[in-house]
């Protein structure tokens, strides 16, 4: 399981703990700063609720939680409201219980606080190596290089690319982690890895991801896998062939084994059960 999930195995929190609030009226904290220590432009940008709740309180800064799943449904758009607008369609449609107006608050709220932090602002984005976090990755850093001027940011990451990610991180290793943090030089590169995705630009998507490769191998990781996992004429795509693959060798249709295995195996996508749910129902209703 990716640390940005909520350990407890439900269809709705346990997928989508990234974006989706475990406590609605907390959304954002400020810690309290040490004497003589000037925190007022620090803010540190999380991948989801689960490392807010676990977050070091002696690391100062004001908390944002990106909560989507850009990897998951339509985002071709022509710009950041319109995007705000199809995503709230999606996952109202996808989950009753989470309207429009939960999407704008919840969401669109936490996103437009980075498109309105000061300039000069120094930033801190915790997110791990998967292709769920990479595509909500790409997206912060699009809006940090198109609406904030002269900001510093920093990349903060598992040490160690694992399926528990954050969340298998205790506050020693998250400090160390933070210790370790690595500035982005290439923000307009990474910029560009988000409109090359949403667009489905899938060459430019590449090339980008090649030219940041040597600092940045993850990312080329990343987008490989997203271009495995399209299916094309002759192929259904990477998870959808490796869940077969799962349940010929387990002998077993039943989600929980499938699931599991399938996350030991596919962890580079960083899917949740909704995802892989999803995928299951295609193959079944798709033989």
């Amino acid at each position: 399981m990716n640390g940005c999930w909520n350990l407890k195995i439900d269809s709705f929190f346990f997928t989508f703990i990234k974006w989706h609030p475990c406590s609605a009226k907390k959304l954002v904290r400020v810690t309290a700063s040490k004497p003589g220590n000037n925190m007022k432009t620090h803010y540190h940008i999380l991948n989801g609720d689960a490392l807010k709740e676990r977050f070091p309180e002696e690391i100062t800064g004001e908390i944002i939680v990106a909560r989507e799943c850009l990897v998951d449904g339509e985002v071709q758009s022509k710009d950041v409201e319109e995007l705000f607008q199809l995503r709230a369609k999606f996952i109202s449609a996808l989950y009753g219980s989470y309207s429009v107006e939960d999407y704008y608050t919840n969401t669109v709220s936490e996103f437009e606080k980075i498109k309105n932090l000061p300039r000069q602002s120094t930033v801190f984005l915790w997110f791990e190596d998967d292709l769920f976090c990479q595509v909500n990755f790409w997206f912060v850093v699009y809006l940090l290089f198109h609406f904030v001027q002269d900001c510093t940011v920093f990349l903060i990451r598992p040490k160690v690319h694992t399926p528990y990610g954050f969340g298998g991180l205790n506050e020693a290793a998250l400090k160390q982690a933070f210790a370790e943090r690595v500035q982005l030089n290439h923000m307009d590169k990474i910029a560009h890895l988000w409109e090359s995705y949403k667009n489905g630009a899938l060459d430019n998507l590449l090339n980008t991801a090649n030219q940041l490769k040597e600092s940045f191998p993850f990312m080329l990781t990343a987008v490989n896998a997203h271009i495995a996992r399209i299916p094309t004429e002759n192929d259904i795509g990477r998870p959808a062939q490796a869940l077969l693959d799962i349940m010929e060798e387990l002998a077993t249709e039943d989600f929980g084994p499938v699931f599991r295995e399938f996350n030991k195996r596919e962890s580079v996508y960083g899917f949740g059960d909704l995802q892989v749910k999803r995928l299951l129902d295609e193959i079944k209703n798709n033989p």
